[in-house]
C-alpha cells in the first residue's frame, strides 16, 4: 500500500527538479552578481557609465557586459550542470555542447545552457559505459580524449544548427508571453501563483527555470528586468513577521523579530513559511503583498540588472540600475505594508484560536515548522530559530549535548562509535546547493572552534556533489549523510537535523579537544 498520494509525489517531483535546477544557478550566482554590478554601474544608463566597460559608443561590439552574458554565464551554467551529472568529465562535454547552441544565437542561451549542459554529459555518461573495461591497457588516455572530443564537438554543431534555434524559438513565446501580460497589465497576477509556490517550496523550478533565464536575457537586451524581483521581493514576507511581532502570540511572537532579520537582511525566505502554514489564511495576504509589489515595479518600470540571490535587501538594492531606485525601494516598501495591515487584520481576528493551537500539545509555530520540513522533504537550515524552545527545556532539564540529540533527532554516523583517533583539520558542511544553509552552519560552528583556540582547524561548505575523501569530518543534515558517506567513505560523519543550532557543535568543538590537543591559537 502507497504512503504517498499522487499529488504529494507530483509536488516532490517538482521540489527535485527545482533542487536540481537550483544546483546549476546557486554556485554561479558570484559571477551574476559581478555581471550585474559591472551592468549597473558602468553601461550608458548607470550609476558611473563607462563604455570600455559597459560596452557602449566606440565599443559597442566590445566591453564586459555583452561578452559576459553571452559567453561566461551560460558557459558557467552547462559546466556546473555537466559537473552535476558526470563530475569533471561531464562539465568539459557539456561546456563544449552548449558553445554551438550559444553561437545559434545572439541571445544570451541560459535555457539552453540548463538543458544542453546536463543532457551531453548524461551522454557521454551512456557512450563511456558502452566501452568500460573493454579498453586494452595504455589506451585509456587517447580512447577518453578523442570520446570526449568527438561527441562534445558533434553536440556543438547539433547544438549551432538544430538545438540552438529550438530554444531560441522557446525564448521569445515565454518573452512574448512576459510583455503580453506587461502590455495587459495583468503581470501582478503571477503572485496567485508566486507565493502559493514558494510556501509549497516549489519555487525552485518557478524562478531557476523559467524567471531568471527570461531575466536574465532581458536584462541583457534593456538593462534591466522586473522578473528579477517577481519570487525575490523581501518585502512580502517583512511585513508579515512584522505583524506577527506586533500581533502574533506565543511562540510565534517570540521568534518573528529574529525571523524578521534573517529574511529581510539574510534572504532567507523559507523561514516565514511556518508562519503562513500555522494560518493559511495568511497566504491572501502574501498573494495581495505580492501583486502590490510587482504593480509598483510595471509603474515605475523598474527591474534590476541582475538575480538578487539570496532574496535579500542588500542584493536587491545591489542589483538596482539609477533610473529604478525609487521603483525598487517603493515596490519593498508598498508590498511589505498591505502584507502588514492584512496579516495584522488577519491575526487579530483569530487570536483565540491561535493562543490555542499554540497551548495544545504539538500546535502552533512548532506543528507549522515540521509541516513545512515535510513538505520539504528534509530539514529546514533555519528552523533551529523557530524551535528554540525545545532546545532550551532540554537545556534546563541538565541534559549532555548526546542526549540532547537523541532528542532533537539527531545521531553521529561514522566508522565506529570511538573517537576518531586522527588529528581534525578540515571540516566541511555540505547540502544539496552548497551555499545557503551549509554556509550558514559552516558560519557557526567556524565561530566555535575559533573561541576554543583552534585556529588552524579549517571549516568550509561545498555541495554534496563536490565531497571528496580527503576530509576529516563532514557535517551534513540526517537525510544528506548516507550520500555524503558514499562520496567520502573514509570521513567521519557527524549528523544533524538543523544547521543552526546543533548542540552536535559544541560535541565537535570537545572532541577537538581530545584528538588536536591543546588549542594553537
Amino acid at each position: 500500500m502507497s504512503t504517498t498520494t499522487q499529488p504529494g509525489g507530483a509536488r516532490v517531483a517538482v521540489q527535485k527538479f527545482g533542487t536540481f535546477l537550483s544546483g546549476m544557478i546557486m554556485p554561479n550566482i558570484g559571477a551574476f552578481i559581478a555581471w550585474g554590478l559591472i551592468t549597473a554601474l558602468f553601461i550608458e544608463k548607470g550609476w558611473l557609465p563607462v563604455d570600455k566597460i559597459g560596452g557602449w559608443g566606440d565599443y559597442a561590439d566590445g566591453g564586459l557586459v555583452g561578452p559576459m552574458v553571452r559567453f561566461l554565464l551560460p558557459i558557467l551554467i552547462a559546466v556546473q550542470g555537466g559537473r552535476m551529472i558526470y563530475g569533471t568529465r561531464g562539465a568539459v562535454v557539456g561546456g563544449i555542447a552548449t558553445m554551438g547552441a550559444i553561437m545559434a544565437t545572439t541571445q544570451p542561451m541560459f535555457l539552453g545552457a540548463m538543458i544542453f549542459g546536463p543532457l551531453a554529459a548524461w551522454l557521454m555518461k551512456k557512450v563511456d559505459a558502452i566501452w568500460d573495461g573493454k579498453i586494452k591497457p595504455g589506451f585509456e588516455m587517447l580512447v577518453n580524449n578523442f570520446s570526449a572530443g568527438i561527441l562534445g564537438g558533434a553536440l556543438a554543431i547539433f547544438g549551432l544548427y538544430i538545438f540552438g534555434p529550438i530554444v531560441e524559438w522557446v525564448s521569445n513565446r515565454f518573452g512574448d508571453g512576459v510583455n503580453w501580460l506587461v502590455e495587459h497589465s495583468l503581470l501582478p497576477l503571477a503572485s496567485i501563483i508566486i507565493e502559493p509556490a514558494k510556501v509549497l517550496f516549489l519555487n525552485n523550478a518557478l524562478n531557476h527555470g523559467v524567471l531568471t533565464p527570461l531575466a536574465l536575457q532581458q536584462s541583457s537586451e534593456q538593462g534591466k528586468s522586473i522578473l528579477f524581483l517577481l519570487e525575490a521581493n523581501p518585502g512580502p514576507g517583512a511585513g508579515l513577521l512584522l505583524a506577527f511581532c506586533v500581533f502574533g502570540v506565543g511562540m510565534a511572537r517570540s521568534t518573528a523579530p529574529a525571523a524578521l532579520v534573517i529574511q529581510f537582511f539574510g534572504g532567507i525566505h523559507e523561514i516565514y513559511f511556518p508562519y503562513v502554514l500555522m494560518k493559511p489564511v495568511l497566504i491572501l495576504a502574501m498573494i495581495a503583498s505580492g501583486a502590490v509589489g510587482i504593480l509598483t515595479l510595471v509603474i515605475f518600470n523598474a527591474g534590476l540588472t541582475g538575480p538578487a540571490a539570496p532574496g535579500s535587501i542588500i542584493a536587491a538594492l545591489a542589483n538596482t540600475p539609477a533610473d529604478s531606485l525609487v521603483g525598487v525601494i517603493l515596490s519593498v516598501v508598498l508590498s511589505a505594508a498591505t502584507s502588514f495591515i492584512l496579516a495584522s487584520i488577519i491575526l487579530r481576528a483569530n487570536r483565540r484560536s491561535m493562543l490555542a493551537a499554540e497551548e495544545a500539545e504539538g500546535g502552533g509555530l512548532a506543528a507549522a515548522t515540521s509541516q513545512m520540513e515535510a513538505m520539504k522533504g528534509k530539514k529546514s537550515s533555519v528552523s533551529g530559530v523557530l524551535n528554540r524552545e525545545a532546545l532550551d527545556e532540554a537545556s534546563a532539564s541538565g541534559m549532555t549535548p548526546a542526549q540532547m540529540d537523541a532528542a532533537d533527532g539527531m545521531h553521529r554516523t561514522g566508522g565506529g562509535t570511538s573517537v576518531a583517533a586522527r588529528p581534525i583539520s578540515k571540516i566541511v558542511f555540505a547540502c544539496d546547493a552548497g551555499m545557503g544553509s551549509s554556509a550558514m552552519g559552516a558560519s557557526v560552528l567556524r565561530n566555535k572552534i575559533k573561541k576554543a583556540g583552534f585556529g588552524d582547524v579549517s571549516v568550509t561548505n561545498v555541495a554534496i556533489a563536490n565531497l571528496t575523501d580527503d576530509i576529516d569530518l563532514i557535517v551534513t543534515q540526517e537525510t544528506l549523510t548516507p550520500r555524503a558517506k558514499g562520496m567520502a567513505p573514509s570521513a567521519e560523519h557527524v549528523s544533524v537535523s538543523n544547521f543552526m543550532n546543533s548542540p552536535r557543535y559544541d560535541e565537535i568543538v570537545a572532541k577537538l579537544r581530545e584528538t588536536n590537543g591543546s588549542p594553537t591559537a
